[in-house]
């Protein structure tokens, strides 16, 4: 059967990258698992087990496992029902100086539940660069159009104004926010370790003939091998199904921040003032050829939506475990665990290639502010004339007057906004007809915001990315290239 003749999961297949898909893959889960049961070997023998170097010179040389293997391992399983004992059979005929020792004392969980907190913890480690990556890239773009007055909306009408600069600050932050909540998703991962069949550690201990400390320095000799700095002391036969549900919380919130995003772009990508990189050969539709489409943005909006969905299968199945365990835990997390890494994955190279090509049109948007400037300015109009003398309460009913004029124009006739045409041929209004450039100097109206964008830059995103900088993971220059 070919593979085009079997379903493919998009996130595999057409979506994330090429590392995040090999940390999940059967070679490195199964890898992973003999690379355990080395370090559980290793360890035993440091301790004073009657484990042979041979043995262990036997299980390293064939800690990958082949592609031949697989096939040997799912006829195991067939018989056994078991995959952690089809793959103990399945190495030890590779290793078989060790067959007799494979897996000594351990419960399945050492293997797959000691293989998953690896797992969760590399895969924080692929995320959290590209995120912070993402996070420069953007503080540049928002640092370059800082001064770029545009219209800000408040309940998607246009209200006063703000920066292009300003507005990406809303992102970033949001942004440093998920940074920071994957950082503590990640410094509070700790090792199950060898903890036994209910996590009493009752095997080990007959093993080390009831020494109790050999038992706690077996634990803390594989926890230091799988590079975890503590382990945990309570577990049942499972490490608490609770991490799984703050790591992809985590990773979910980041999620609703992409859909944030990705919906805010295509807003302003309908107002014809900003768009996402578009390809010279790129088609925006099969039927309409003038179309730019926000193709990334919206595809950044869907993968979001399902990432945030995601821990709610997490949740549930930490909810409905019983007493030490039960197994109805173990399908849906094959499932639910890698489809939050590989979507959230996707989702940082969509947002690594928006924010290396984003491109701003002045132009659209000077024309767009100018067509509200004049409604915004009246109550700078309305200060000038009292400063000057007037009425405050006969100011604001002539503007009011002069506005709904106005406004009548553009709504019923489709015309531009004349307000301010109509105060200059307004007697009322002379004292100020001079000042009229100035009070409508759309820098006027966007207040400290240049000065945000600084500040924020230096105070909130410098000190966050600092310890990215330094270990050289920031890749401000390269932009992510999309597969399909």
């Amino acid at each position: 059967m070919s593979a085009n003749d079997v379903y493919q999961d998009p996130l595999n297949s057409r979506y994330a990258s090429t590392e995040m898909k090999y940390l999940f893959s059967p070679r490195n889960r199964f890898s992973t698992w003999r690379q355990l049961w080395v370090w559980l070997a290793e360890s035993e023998k440091e301790l004073g087990l009657d484990i042979s170097d041979e043995a262990i010179q036997q299980m390293k040389a064939h800690q990958v496992i082949q592609d031949e293997e697989f096939a040997v391992a799912a006829e195991e399983e067939k018989i056994r029902r078991h995959d952690v004992m089809a793959h103990v059979h399945t190495f030890g005929v590779k290793a078989p100086a060790a067959a007799g020792i494979i897996h000594w004392g351990a419960t399945s969980c050492y293997c797959t539940d000691n293989a998953d907190l690896i797992f969760l913890r590399d895969g924080l480690d692929i995320l959290l660069p590209k995120l912070a990556t993402v996070i420069e890239k953007l503080s540049s773009f928002a640092k370059e159009h800082k001064d770029l007055a545009c219209l800000a909306y408040t309940h998607l009408q246009p209200a006063q104004l703000t920066t292009v600069g300003k507005r990406t600050c809303l992102w970033i932050q949001d942004l440093l926010m998920d940074l920071r909540n994957l950082e503590r998703a990640r410094d509070d991962l700790r090792f199950r370790g060898v903890k036994g069949t209910t996590g009493t550690q009752a095997s080990f201990l007959q093993i080390f003939a009831g020494d109790h400390s050999k038992v706690e320095a077996l634990d803390a000799l594989v926890t230091k091998k799988a590079n975890f700095t503590s382990a945990f002391i309570i577990s049942s036969q499972t490490y608490t199904r609770k991490i799984d549900g703050d790591v992809l919380q985590a990773l979910g919130s980041f999620g609703a921040t992409c859909e944030r995003i990705g919906q805010d772009i295509r807003h302003l990508a309908a107002f014809k003032e900003l768009e996402e990189p578009f390809e010279s050969m790129q088609i925006g539709s099969s039927a309409m050829a003038y179309k730019r489409n926000p193709m990334r943005s919206e595809r950044l909006c869907s993968l979001g939506r399902k990432l945030q969905n995601l821990p709610k299968d997490a949740m549930d199945t930490y909810a409905a475990q019983w007493f030490e365990r039960t197994l109805d835990d173990s399908a849906i997390r094959r499932i639910c665990i890698p489809q939050s890494y590989l979507c959230a994955d996707a989702s940082l190279i969509l947002l690594n290639n928006i924010s290396s090509g984003m491109v701003v049109y002045p132009a659209v948007i000077k024309k767009r502010v100018e067509a509200e400037l004049p409604f915004m300015a009246t109550e700078n109009i309305i200060m000038a004339l009292v400063a000057k003398g007037g009425s405050r309460q006969q100011a604001h009913e002539e503007v009011r007057v002069l506005s709904h004029e106005a406004g009548r124009e553009v709504k019923q006739f489709g015309r531009d906004n004349d307000l301010i045409d109509r105060i200059r041929k307004t007697p009322f209004f002379d004292p100020i007809v001079p000042d009229l450039e100035k009070l409508m100097d759309p820098q006027t109206f966007i207040g400290r915001a240049p000065e945000q964008v600084t500040s924020f830059y230096e105070k909130d995103v410098t000190p966050a990315l600092k310890k990215y900088f330094d270990a050289g993971k920031i890749k401000s220059g390269e932009a992510a290239e999309l597969h399909v």
